[in-house]
């Protein structure tokens, strides 16, 4: 498949450009997936996902398996633009074996919530800087069934948000330190990648800021030395000590309030979920907005 024209869809993406910056959203296939699910005139909810903890729930009443994965595809497929639903898909997808009626009321959330809010997308402006930026956070043993931690990650150039991710842990952390400094590894990973690849466009980046909420987590990435307390923790994860000391990537800590990767980590209430949404770069915009932004612009 080929387009010679300015690039306006490519595989479900509706991509506006305008001169103040590119608006890229799914609404259409978004509207779609409602409907397909027979809920495009369920009752609309504020956020993806209530503040509570999913579990097994083995005593609980099953569901149809297919029915269950299918809308967690489409889901899937829907977070390529939709950080704000990626958490919670994720969560929901670990109960695909055995579905129960709790977990379908979960993922029937996420589209009540889709539901007043697929005209929502990622805004990246013009005129914002290209500074590679991270942020990374850990959920301390936030899964019930195993106990393990949640990882949440996200890279920026300048304002732009370009990479996420929201993923449980390998192992099990044994405090919270070790499980923001298991997160800072895999972060470190993803911004180390980022560099690489964008070297080939003439970008060439050291000293990149790294934020996390632990003082303790960046206290033992900032020590060369292995600590006796730390030995336990899989040698893969120390790489970061090696670029901290090169200078490849600094940390810096950030309060918990402006810590803009607690999306990808837990459920959170709607004042704050709303809030960290607006400050990845996600806008809602409407087809008559997006036309009237290019006219104005033009």
């Amino acid at each position: 498949m080929s387009m010679m024209d300015e690039l306006k869809f490519f595989l479900g993406l509706q991509v506006h450009q305008s001169p103040r910056g590119i608006f890229i959203i799914q609404s259409q296939y978004a509207i779609e997936l409602l409907k397909k699910h027979g809920l495009d005139e369920c009752v609309s909810m504020s956020t993806p996902m209530a503040t509570k903890r999913l579990d097994a729930d083995l005593q609980g009443t099953p569901t149809d398996q297919t029915t269950y994965r299918r809308m967690i595809g489409g889901l899937m497929y829907l977070t390529a633009s939709r950080p704000d639903i990626a958490y919670v898909t994720f969560v929901c997808t670990r109960y695909q074996v055995r579905p129960s009626v709790k977990h379908l009321k979960e993922v029937k959330r996420i589209f009540q919530y889709l539901r007043q809010s697929y005209n929502m997308g990622l805004w990246y402006p013009k005129d914002s800087g290209f500074e590679l930026i991270a942020y990374s956070d850990a959920d301390h043993a936030g899964y019930k069934d195993d106990y393990k931690s949640t990882s949440g990650g996200l890279q920026f150039l300048g304002e732009k948000l370009v990479s996420w991710s929201s993923k449980k842990q390998d192992c099990t952390a044994m405090s919270t330190a070790e499980a923001e400094y298991v997160s800072l590894s895999a972060c470190c990973a993803q911004v180390i990648w980022m560099r690489t690849q964008l070297l080939d466009y003439g970008y060439k980046y050291n000293r990149i800021p790294m934020y996390c909420d632990s003082k303790n987590a960046i206290a033992i990435s900032c020590n060369p030395v292995q600590h006796s307390k730390t030995k336990h923790i899989d040698i893969r994860y120390h790489f970061i000590k090696e670029h901290v000391e090169k200078g490849t990537v600094e940390l810096y800590i950030v309060g918990t309030e402006y810590q803009l990767a607690n999306l990808f980590t837990k459920a959170i209430p709607k004042e704050r979920f709303e809030y960290l949404v607006h400050r990845i770069g996600m806008r809602c915009m409407t087809q008559t907005q997006l036309e009237s932004l290019t006219k104005s612009s033009s």
